[in-house]
Order: structure tokens, then C-alpha cells, then sequence
């Protein structure tokens, strides 16, 4: 029982750790001023996607097309660091100003279909006890959510909101691009 916690715990976290998801949260975090609405949605978003592939197991990445998944959610980043990049000062990318948790839920949400953290989740499932492989998932990826957010704060409080929202709108666009070309 505790091979079924620990493994998924073990590989979704060293997968994750430094991952586009991670590095969206930062960004999300450093722009927002609501770090726990940030993190509850970006769990609940970790929580359906993963519960998902957890319960489906590898259905999802063997219905859809791969290319299919990975041209969305390269669009989808792309879209978003558009806006970014054409946010006025003081302004901010409506998206990210209206509700914190509404904007960590969907680019989680959208993002993490076919990501390989999710696709592990499901391959795990297959072998340990799916309620078990959910804990473990989940509870690497609230560690390093909570991670990504503090550290997006901290970096908001040092760093100018202009540079952080130029950086911000070319790393999304950059990741978006990597979902092309990778």
C-alpha cells in the first residue's frame, strides 16, 4: 500500500518539478493577488484531470490523437501570452483580473490533457490502487503548486510588474511554441 502512495508521489513530483505547470503557477502567482484561490484552482483542475486518467487509465491518450491534445494546449499558451504581452499598464490581461481561481483552473484545466504527468497518473492506475496512486499525485502536486505560487509572490514583491508581465507573456508564448516543435 504505501509502494501505491509513494511511487506516483515519487515520479509525478521529480516529473513536474520545473514543468511548464509549474512554471505557468509562478507566472499566474506573481501577476495575482489571491495565492489560495490560485492554488484551489489549480488543485481542483490537478484533481479532474488526473482523477480522470486515473479512473480511465491510458483511454484518453488512446482516443485522442496526441497531435490533437498538443496543437490545443500549444494555442492555448500561445493565446494566453498574447494577451499578456498586449495588456496596458496597470491594466492586466482580463483573464488574470478577473478571478484567480477561475484563471488556475482553466489553463491548468487545459493545459495538463496529454501531459505526461497525467498520462504517468493513468499508467499508475494500472498497476496500484488507483485511490492510492490519486493521493500520492495529488499530494506532489499541491507541494509543488504551494511551491511555485510562494515563489511567484516572492518574485512579484522584487521585481518590477512590467518586466514580470513582458516576461510572463514571452514564456507563454515560448512554451506554447515547445508544444510544436517537442
Amino acid at each position: 500500500m504505501i509502494a501505491d502512495i509513494l511511487v506516483p508521489f515519487t515520479a509525478i513530483g521529480l516529473a513536474e518539478l520545473g514543468d511548464k505547470t509549474q512554471l505557468c503557477i509562478l507566472l499566474l502567482a506573481s501577476r495575482m493577488k489571491k495565492p489560495l484561490q490560485i492554488l484551489l484552482g489549480v488543485m481542483l483542475a490537478f484533481l479532474i484531470v488526473d482523477g480522470i486518467a486515473i479512473v480511465i487509465g491510458s483511454w484518453i491518450t488512446k482516443n485522442i490523437p496526441n497531435n490533437l491534445l498538443r496543437t490545443t494546449a500549444g494555442i492555448i499558451f500561445i493565446i494566453f501570452g498574447i494577451l499578456i504581452l498586449r495588456t496596458k499598464e496597470g491594466g492586466g490581461c482580463k483573464l488574470y483580473n478577473k478571478n484567480s481561481f477561475l484563471s488556475g483552473f482553466v489553463l491548468i484545466f487545459l493545459s495538463e490533457w496529454g501531459d505526461k504527468t497525467q498520462i504517468a497518473s493513468g499508467l499508475f492506475a494500472t498497476k496500484y490502487n488507483p485511490l492510492m496512486v490519486l493521493i500520492g499525485t495529488m499530494v506532489a502536486l499541491t507541494i509543488l503548486s504551494v511551491m511555485a505560487i510562494y515563489l511567484g509572490n516572492f518574485i512579484a514583491k522584487k521585481v518590477n510588474t512590467k518586466v514580470i508581465t513582458k516576461a510572463a507573456g514571452v514564456l507563454f508564448i515560448v512554451i506554447g511554441a515547445s508544444f510544436f516543435l517537442f
